[in-house]
């Protein structure tokens, strides 16, 4: 899948790039899927002091093998850290779109309308779900979707939700203390000590 800029980056890379500039989500129009009806309102909010969501996952098996393999093309292993699947991203996924808020009801109709696109493609391609297509045949797909620039017009509702799950997968991943070490982020790190600035800092601050 090529997500790259003209000079060559690597996919978890372009994935850094692409979460760090995507400070919003907007809203999708996915009427042309006929998804059913979607429940309202906003529920209570999570005691912060329990890790308890109050609210049940919404995706059904089918959908999680979707989005599980999606995951795994977007942020797949390497020798620096497990892929998104291995550290609960999918989970994560759903624990998002079930929500009932705003936002997330929005992201709800959205995934599932895309979810049920790559299935559909992915029967028309290879006759097969697509998590059972061999890599290749899932890197096929995405490619067609991964940029909703260059995306054909036949593929732009593909595109659109590409971006909007390959958003999710990186938000879930890099907040996740793999996702933190991936990225080389040092905080919430326990110090016996603060000594302050190095002297060579404060020397070129003017303070020293």
């Amino acid at each position: 899948m090529n997500l790259s800029s003209p000079r060559s980056v690597s996919r978890r890379d372009a994935v850094k790039w692409i979460l760090g500039a995507a400070a919003t989500v907007s809203a999708l129009d996915f009427e042309a899927f006929g998804l059913p009806g979607l429940p309202t309102g906003i529920g209570t909010d999570p005691n912060l002091h329990k890790k308890i969501i109050p609210w049940e996952r919404i995706l059904t098996a089918e959908e999680m093998k979707t989005v599980t393999a999606l995951c795994d093309v977007i942020i797949p292993a390497d020798e620096r850290s497990p892929s998104a699947s291995a550290v609960g991203v999918p989970d994560f996924v759903n624990e998002w779109v079930s929500a009932p808020y705003p936002q997330q009801v929005g992201d709800r109709e959205a995934i599932r309308a895309g979810l049920a696109w790559i299935e559909k493609e992915s029967a028309a391609r290879f006759n097969k779900s697509f998590s059972e297509l061999a890599e290749a045949e899932k890197q096929q797909i995405c490619d067609d979707i991964c940029s909703a620039a260059r995306a054909k017009p036949e593929h732009k509702k593909g595109a659109e939700f590409f971006s909007r799950m390959r958003n999710l997968v990186a938000g879930g991943f890099y907040t996740t203390p793999e996702g933190w070490k991936d990225l080389g982020y040092i905080g919430n790190t326990p110090m016996a000590e603060f000594k302050g600035p190095p002297p060579e800092v404060l020397k070129h601050l003017g303070l020293a």
